[in-house]
């Protein structure tokens, strides 16, 4: 409504302006009144745009929190995405993303990245994704999406430390199956933000894949 208003105020303080000129045959330089013009529109245009928050997401985060967004791979063909206080830690762009599971570690205090990795669970060794997994510190919020397939090579012991950040799909995840979670190492509880959807060939959106998901939220700050 404002911003209406504003419209209105400046095309009547145009027009006004105009008329007097016309009266009082003053020569208004055409450049100056078309800046003008398109300024104050400009800004009346800005007043109605919608507010932008990290990582893109629909609402602020609360203080003491990290607004993240993240999306499983589409199919074999493009790559998953990860977004942690609107830095893209993932993605197909940055080129460091794979088939199998992406991972991304972020420091639980300051929000800052630690380290990506992906690991291939259909051609791949499960073995270096355990070590990975037994090696993140207490604290880390750790991030992971599928691409393609992340389940053929996985195996009860890194299910098992999988759960143990918070996931309860881990158990289930099967071939193709697209998933996007985020936990923590030392997590209590189970974690509030997973998604995952079973490869079906009457559901998927893809021929031999199901659709893309996508999950956004504030991860609260991990306090001493």
């Amino acid at each position: 409504i404002g911003a209406a208003k504003l419209v209105v105020v400046v095309a009547i303080f145009l027009l006004t302006f105009y008329v007097i000129s016309q009266v009082f045959e003053i020569k208004m330089d055409a450049n100056l009144g078309h800046i003008f013009a398109r300024s104050a529109l400009d800004a009346a245009a800005r007043s109605t745009k919608p507010p932008r928050y990290k990582c893109g997401i629909s609402k602020a985060c609360p203080e003491k929190h990290f607004a993240f967004k993240m999306a499983s791979g589409a199919a074999n063909v493009v790559g998953p995405k990860i977004c942690v206080e609107d830095n893209i830690l993932m993605s197909g762009v940055k080129n460091n993303v794979g088939r199998g599971i992406n991972v991304a570690l972020v420091n639980g205090k300051t929000g800052e990245p630690l380290d990506t990795k992906f690991f291939d669970m259909w051609g791949g060794d499960v073995a270096p994704f355990i070590e990975f997994l037994k090696s993140i510190q207490d604290g880390t919020i750790v991030l992971m999406a599928t691409y393609d397939d992340g389940a053929t090579k996985l195996n009860e012991d890194a299910r098992k430390l999988i759960a143990e950040l918070g996931s309860t799909s881990i158990t289930n995840l099967g071939f193709r199956d697209n998933w996007v979670f985020c936990g923590g190492k030392g997590i209590k509880t189970k974690s509030p933000f997973e998604q995952h959807i079973k490869n079906n060939k009457d559901t998927n959106k893809y021929e031999g894949w199901p659709e893309v998901v996508e999950m956004e939220g504030c991860i609260p700050q991990k306090q001493d």
